[in-house]
């Protein structure tokens, strides 16, 4: 039997370029991210690391990075006592352009049977990649409080 895994698809008025670096500069990521930093050189095999409001909250390492196309990471939840013990799950996102558009499809992946994590993501990602399509398209992403979504410490 297959683990449970999240997919979330969305088209972006954007360029895969400018998706790319909202994916991965800080300046971008904080905006729509919950005040999130993404930690990376994104280079294949170097760690990753998202850190809010100062706090690292999951880690993980750079699986694959082909800028403008596609990004993989190992996903570790830190913060939590309660999905700490939980094994590293992946991350990917696809990158593709469709005229104007861009399709971004994430897919967080490796659950184990009854993951916490993945309700959690599951309340999160939609959150996260709605602020990213609003920030690309409009220049501004909704203010949608961490408690809302069950992130505590960070109200």
């Amino acid at each position: 039997m297959s683990k449970p895994e999240f997919v979330y698809v969305t088209y972006i008025e954007t360029t895969p370029e400018k998706l790319w670096q909202a994916l991965t500069d800080s300046a971008f990521t904080r905006q729509y991210w919950f005040d999130t930093e993404v930690r990376s050189d994104w280079k294949v095999g170097s760690p990753f690391a998202l850190v809010m409001s100062g706090t690292t909250t999951d880690t993980g390492e750079i699986l694959e990075a082909d800028p403008p196309r596609r990004l993989a990471y190992t996903f570790k939840h830190e913060l939590m006592e309660n999905m700490r013990n939980e094994p590293p799950t992946k991350v990917v996102f696809t990158i593709e352009a469709y005229g104007d558009l861009v399709k971004l499809t994430v897919t967080h992946e490796g659950f184990a049977a009854g993951s916490e994590l993945l309700d959690g993501i599951s309340r999160g990602w939609p959150a996260i990649l709605s602020g990213l399509k609003s920030l690309l398209e409009t220049g501004k992403a909704p203010a949608i409080p961490p408690a809302a979504l069950g992130i505590k410490g960070f109200e």
